[in-house]
C-alpha cells in the first residue's frame, strides 16, 4: 500500500474590516480568498521529503503535481486534513479545472488524537513533544506568511524548512499512533497473505476473542505495531482467511 503523508499551507483570506473585534465580514469586504503557497510530501517509508511552493514554480504546476502524487497514493495521512487540508487542495483542483484525483483513504491522526487520548492540547507540535519525537520549527510567526506573500527569498527558506519538519515530525507521530487508529486503510487488502491490518507486519500472535452480537471470531495483536484485529473469514480448517481492525 502507498501512503502518503501529507502538509500543506496557505495564505490567508484578506478582508476589509472596520474593527479587530467580532467582525462580521460581508462577501463585498473580501478581497482575495486564501490560497496555497506550498506543500510537503513524504512517501512512508522513503526518505526524501518533497517541496512545492508558488516561490518556485507557477501555482497550476504546484498544484497538478501534488494532484499526480494523490492519483497514485492508495491512503493519505494528515493533522486536520479531513477538514482543512484536502478541502483546501479540493477547491484548487475545482480552480484548476483538474478532476478529481483517484479516491484514497485518509488517516487523520488529530482524530485519533482527540478521540483516543486527552491530552492538554492536541495540537501536532504539542503531542510530538510530549510524545518525545521532537518538535515543529521555529518561525517568526504570521510575519513569516506576509513575508513569503511579499516574495522575500529568506522567508521562503524557513517556510520550506517548516513545511518539510512537518511532514517528518507527522510521520513520527504516524508510527506511534498506530496501534490506536480506528478505520485504518486494511494493509491485507493490498498484500498478499495475511498480516496486520495497520502496519502490514505478518508476526501476530492469538490473543483470545472478539465478541459481536451474533459471532464470535478469533482475536490477534500485532507483535511490530501493537495493534489490535480478527479473522472474519475462515477456511475449511477454521484458519482465518482475512483480518480487519476491531473498531
Amino acid at each position: 500500500m502507498k501512503i502518503l503523508l501529507l502538509d500543506i499551507e496557505t495564505a490567508p483570506n484578506l478582508v476589509h474590516v472596520w474593527g479587530l473585534w467580532q467582525q462580521n465580514v460581508g462577501l463585498p469586504q473580501i478581497i482575495d480568498s486564501g490560497y496555497v503557497l506550498c506543500w510537503a510530501a513524504k512517501w512512508y517509508g522513503e526518505e526524501d521529503v518533497i517541496f512545492s511552493g508558488i516561490n518556485k514554480v507557477k501555482p497550476r504546476s504546484m498544484i497538478q503535481r501534488i494532484h499526480k502524487m494523490l492519483d497514485e497514493a492508495d491512503a493519505i495521512v494528515h493533522y486536520n486534513g479531513t477538514k482543512f487540508d484536502m478541502p483546501t487542495l479540493n477547491k484548487e483542483f475545482l480552480m484548476h479545472g483538474l478532476t478529481p484525483p483517484a479516491p484514497y483513504k485518509q488517516i487523520d491522526l488529530l482524530r485519533t488524537a482527540r478521540s483516543q487520548f486527552r491530552f492538554p492540547s492536541n495540537k501536532l507540535d504539542y503531542v510530538s513533544q510530549q510524545l518525545g519525537l521532537g518538535k515543529k520549527t521555529k518561525h517568526i510567526g504570521h510575519e513569516l506568511w506576509i513575508q513569503c506573500m511579499a516574495k522575500n527569498a529568506e522567508a521562503w527558506e524557513m517556510m520550506e524548512e517548516y513545511n518539510k519538519n512537518d511532514v517528518v515530525l507527522l510521520e513520527k507521530v504516524y508510527d506511534k499512533l498506530k496501534p490506536w487508529i480506528k478505520g485504518h486503510a486494511n494493509h491485507g487488502v493490498y498484500e498478499d497473505g495475511l498480516c496486520c491490518p495497520n502496519c502490514a507486519s505478518i508476526k501476530y500472535q492469538r490473543r483470545g476473542y472478539a465478541m459481536t452480537a451474533t459471532n464470535k471470531y478469533q482475536r490477534f495483536q500485532c507483535k511490530d505495531c501493537g495493534s489490535w484485529f480478527r479473522g472474519v473469514r475462515t477456511n475449511t480448517a477454521g484458519e482465518p482467511t482475512k483480518f480487519v481492525g476491531i473498531s
